[in-house]
């Protein structure tokens, strides 16, 4: 449901009801590939202000596998994480492994990255993976496409998405998972035609909430705010929208403007362990010998541990011996600081309605 609405854009502030308890949107996801966000516990992750993550459907399978996991009750209790967990479902490695899988109608022949060996994902197959591992939300299999693509493979892969969209829905609706939700994933590249396709296509079907995937894939930033634009308002207003893999400060920012709730992405994790993190007076890179004297914090209006803490020099001295904290520290700055983005989002829309007093409710 929706708690406030801005009066300058189409950014809300809304809440998941569900089982395990409330999620307040707007709200960003690590990635915890493997179930576990790199470098950092579930513990530090609670600390930072973290709800919700996101892990790998296909790399679970892999390694350790669904049914050891399933053993454990789940992936909450496998990695010891009470928050919400959101599992993709494999369909951005039918992008990213494009040269070790074959697609079908019936589903995805992957080449294992591992030992070569082969595993075919079916809509059934991804769903009922899912239902082991008792994420919160599931989402469906689905096509991805590189951008910008031509008309002809945009709906090929739209139908296909469909198409598994529907078988996903069936034996979801069979399995009756206690407390999962699944959300389907709108395609259609940047046509916006197809786009609205998808979505009334999907609609039909039935879903807890809808993605918008697809993108982050190659388009510039003006063609997915276009994208964005004419689509998520189309979604019903009370159901959850979540755009996949948008990344970057400034595109959450525009995201969220545009009415999206739920975000993840690799970089608040991978640019860290790189050394290059986001602040509020930009990207820095802290390996640089610029900083090797410098005893101000990564960011000088940021209050997370790691800036509480340290200062530039002492990081950059630590990434310069390849010393693991390094990596830690960067990360949790980087989290910390996307956390606080989707904070201000809530404070500002809340503030805009009058309701200032709802800020502790949603960011506890």
């Amino acid at each position: 449901m929706v708690l406030a609405k801005s009066k300058r854009h189409k950014g809300r502030v809304g809440m998941l009801i569900t089982k395990r308890g409330v999620l307040i949107t707007p709200a960003f996801m690590p990635v915890a590939t493997y179930g576990a966000v790199k470098t950092l516990s579930p513990h530090e992750l609670k600390s930072i202000g973290t709800k919700i993550i996101v892990s790998n459907t296909y790399h679970l399978h892999l390694r350790p596998g669904e049914d050891i996991i399933e053993k454990f009750g789940g992936l909450h209790k496998f990695m010891n994480w009470d928050g919400f967990i959101l599992t993709d479902s494999g369909g951005f490695q039918v992008f990213s492994l494009k040269n070790l899988r074959k697609i079908s109608r019936e589903g995805v022949l992957f080449k294992s990255p591992i030992d070569g060996s082969e595993e075919f994902f079916t809509p059934e197959k991804v769903v009922e993976i899912q239902h082991k591992l008792g994420s919160d939300i599931a989402m469906v299999l689905d096509y991805p496409i590189p951008l910008p693509s031509d008309r002809k493979e945009a709906e090929e892969a739209l139908e296909i998405t469909t198409l598994w969209a529907k078988r996903s829905r069936k034996r979801f609706l069979e399995m009756k998972h206690p407390y999962q939700a699944q959300f389907g994933i709108i395609q259609g590249g940047l046509y916006k035609d197809l786009r609205e396709r998808s979505l009334m296509e999907l609609l039909e079907i039935g879903f807890e909430g809808f993605a918008v995937g697809g993108l982050a894939l190659g388009e510039s930033r003006d063609e997915r705010n276009e994208i964005l634009d004419f689509i998520l308002e189309k979604i019903s207003e009370n159901s959850v929208r979540y755009v996949m893999g948008v990344g970057l400060p400034e595109d959450i920012e525009d995201a969220f403007k545009l009415g999206a709730d739920l975000f993840d992405c690799v970089l608040p994790t991978r640019n860290p362990r790189r050394g290059t993190v986001f602040t509020s007076e930009g990207k820095i890179n802290v390996r640089s010998a610029k900083y090797k004297e410098d005893p101000r914090p990564l960011d000088p209006n940021c209050d997370c541990f790691t800036c509480q803490n340290f200062s530039r020099a002492y990081l950059r001295h630590l990434f310069t011996v390849n010393e693991t904290l390094a990596g830690r520290l960067a990360s949790l700055h980087s989290i910390y600081y996307y956390n606080k983005i989707l904070e201000n989002f809530k404070r500002e829309v809340l503030a805009e309605n009058g309701l200032s007093n709802l800020l502790p409710l949603t960011i506890k």
